[in-house]
C-alpha cells in the first residue's frame, strides 16, 4: 500500500470530514481529534498495512507510521478532508434559493479561475495577520493622537512600551509570512519560518559577494513568499525521492540548504526588485494622478471585486505597510463601500417593495461597518443601476482620499472602523461622507426599476 492509498484508507475509517476535528503530526504520527470513534476504528486501523501501531491517547487517537511516512500521509489526509469539504460547499450553494444568493454564487462559479486561485491562495497568506496589523495599527493611532494632545507624555515608559507594542507586527512580519506561506503552499511551516529568518538575519549584511555587501531583508515579503513557495515545492519533490529511513534528517536539510542559497543569490534580488517597484508605483501613482488616480480605483473597485481580482491587492497593502507604515491605497478603495452605503439608502427611500425594504435597512449597519457584501449582491447588483450609482459614489469619494493622500496603518477596516487607524481621520471621514451623497445622489438620480412583490 503506497501512501496515497494509506491516506485513502486512514480516511475511509475515520471519516467523514465532519468527524474530522483536527488532523495533525509530529515525526513519527498521524494525529487526529475525531467527534466519535466506533467500536471497530481502532482494529480497523491496526489492520491496515503501513500502520505500525495504534494508540488513543486521552480522546486525541495516534497512528504510527513512522518517520518521513506521517508528514506525507497527514498531507494527503488533509487534501482528501479539503476537497471532501469543497464538494458538500458545492453542494450546499446548489441548494441555496433567493436572487442575491444565486448571482453571488453564479458570479464566484464563473471568477474559479487559476488566476483567481493563485490571488486566493497568496490572500491566505496574509489573511491570519490581518488580526495582528489591526491592533498595532490601533495602538498605534491612538498612540499619535495621544502625543499630538499631550506631547509631554513622550519618553515616558508606559508611551514606550505601547510604541514596541504598536510596531511589533513590522519585528515579526517575514517569519510570520514564511510560515503561513509554507503552509498554504504545503511546506512544513517552520522551514518557511526558518528561511524567512536567513534572508532577513542582520548577520547577511556582514558577508560581502562579489565586492558587494549582502542586504539583510531585502525583498522584504515578497522575496520570503518565492522562498516558502520554492521550499514547499522542494520538500514535497523531496519526500518522493528520499528513502523513508532518512527523509526525517536529510529532507529539511536540502531544503535549507537548498533554498536558502537559492533565495539569496536569486529570490532577493528579484524580490528587491519587485517589491520596490510595487511600494514606487503605488505611492507614484496616488502623487501624480491625485484626485484622478482616487476616482478611477475608487469607481473600479466593485468591478474588480466582482471579478474576483480584490484578493491581488492583500499582499500589497502588506508590502506597503511593511515599507512606509501605511497603505495609501486602502482609504480610497474603501470608499467602494461607503458608495454602495449611499446608494442603498437611495433605494431604501425610493423603493415600495417591503422585502426589498427590509433586505437593505437589515444590510446597512454591517454595510457602514465595512462588510459590503450582503449590499452588493442583495441590492445594488440585482437592480442593477445602483450598482453604477454605488461605483460613481466609491470614485467621488476615493478622488478626496487620493487627492489628500491618506493612508492607513492597517489592513482588513474598511467602512467607518477604517478611520480609527487612517494617517488623517478628517479628511477621511470628509471622504467618506463625500462617498454616501454621491453614491445616494448618483442612484436616487439613475433610479431603477422597483421590483414586484413576491406572492
Amino acid at each position: 500500500m503506497n501512501q496515497e492509498e494509506l491516506a485513502r484508507a486512514i480516511y475511509g475509517i475515520v471519516g467523514p470530514r465532519e468527524n474530522i476535528m483536527q488532523a495533525t503530526n509530529c515525526m513519527t504520527r498521524l494525529r487526529l481529534h475525531l467527534r466519535e470513534q466506533s467500536p471497530f476504528m481502532l482494529e480497523q486501523l491496526q489492520g491496515l498495512e503501513g500502520v505500525a501501531g495504534i494508540h488513543d491517547n486521552s480522546g486525541e487517537l495516534q497512528v504510527i507510521l513512522g518517520p518521513g511516512r506521517a508528514q506525507n500521509v497527514t498531507a494527503l489526509l488533509k487534501e482528501l478532508m479539503e476537497k471532501d469539504s469543497q464538494s458538500r460547499l458545492d453542494l450546499a450553494r446548489q441548494a441555496q434559493v433567493g436572487d442575491g444568493t444565486e448571482l453571488h454564487q453564479a458570479l464566484r462559479r464563473k471568477n474559479d479561475t487559476p488566476l483567481n486561485k493563485l490571488f486566493k491562495k497568496i490572500a491566505a497568506i496574509f489573511v491570519p495577520l490581518i488580526p495582528a496589523f489591526i491592533a498595532c495599527g490601533l495602538i498605534t493611532g491612538v498612540l499619535n493622537i495621544c502625543l499630538k494632545a499631550a506631547p509631554e507624555l513622550n519618553g515616558g515608559a508606559i508611551i514606550q512600551m505601547l510604541a514596541i507594542m504598536g510596531s511589533a507586527i513590522y519585528y515579526g512580519l517575514n517569519l510570520f509570512v514564511g510560515v503561513n506561506a509554507a503552509k498554504v503552499f504545503g511546506g512544513t511551516p517552520i522551514l518557511g519560518g526558518v528561511l524567512a529568518a536567513v534572508i532577513t538575519n542582520p548577520a547577511l549584511g556582514s558577508v560581502t559577494l562579489g565586492g558587494e555587501p549582502l542586504v539583510p531583508g531585502r525583498g522584504g515579503i515578497i522575496a520570503v513568499v518565492l522562498v516558502a513557495a520554492l521550499a514547499s515545492l522542494l520538500e514535497k519533490k523531496l519526500h518522493r525521492l528520499v528513502p523513508e529511513m532518512l527523509d526525517l534528517f536529510l529532507t529539511p536539510l536540502l531544503v535549507v540548504l537548498i533554498a536558502g542559497f537559492a533565495a539569496i543569490f536569486l529570490l532577493q534580488p528579484v524580490g528587491g526588485i519587485l517589491a520596490e517597484n510595487i511600494g514606487l508605483a503605488a505611492t507614484a501613482a496616488v502623487r501624480e494622478g491625485g484626485a484622478l488616480t482616487g476616482f478611477i480605483l475608487g469607481g473600479c473597485w466593485l468591478p474588480i471585486v466582482m471579478l474576483g481580482l480584490h484578493q491581488a491587492m492583500t499582499p500589497i497593502h502588506a508590502e506597503l505597510l511593511s515599507q512606509y507604515g501605511v497603505t495609501v491605497l486602502l482609504p480610497m478603495l474603501a470608499m467602494a463601500g461607503c458608495g454602495q452605503i449611499g446608494a442603498s439608502f437611495a433605494v431604501y427611500l425610493k423603493t415600495k417593495n417591503k422585502f426589498l425594504k427590509k433586505t437593505v435597512l437589515s444590510a446597512l449597519p454591517v454595510g457602514i461597518m465595512g462588510v459590503g457584501e450582503p449590499l452588493i449582491y442583495g441590492v445594488t447588483l440585482p437592480l442593477g443601476r445602483p450598482f453604477i450609482g454605488a461605483c460613481i459614489g466609491g470614485a467621488c469619494g476615493g478622488a478626496i482620499e487620493a487627492a489628500a493622500m491618506v493612508g492607513a496603518r492597517a489592513m482588513g477596516l474598511s467602512g467607518l472602523p477604517l478611520a480609527a487607524v487612517a494617517d488623517n481621520a478628517p479628511v477621511y471621514l470628509l471622504g467618506l461622507v463625500t462617498a454616501y451623497g454621491a453614491g445616494f445622489l448618483a442612484t436616487w438620480l439613475l433610479g431603477f426599476d422597483d421590483p414586484e412583490e413576491k406572492a
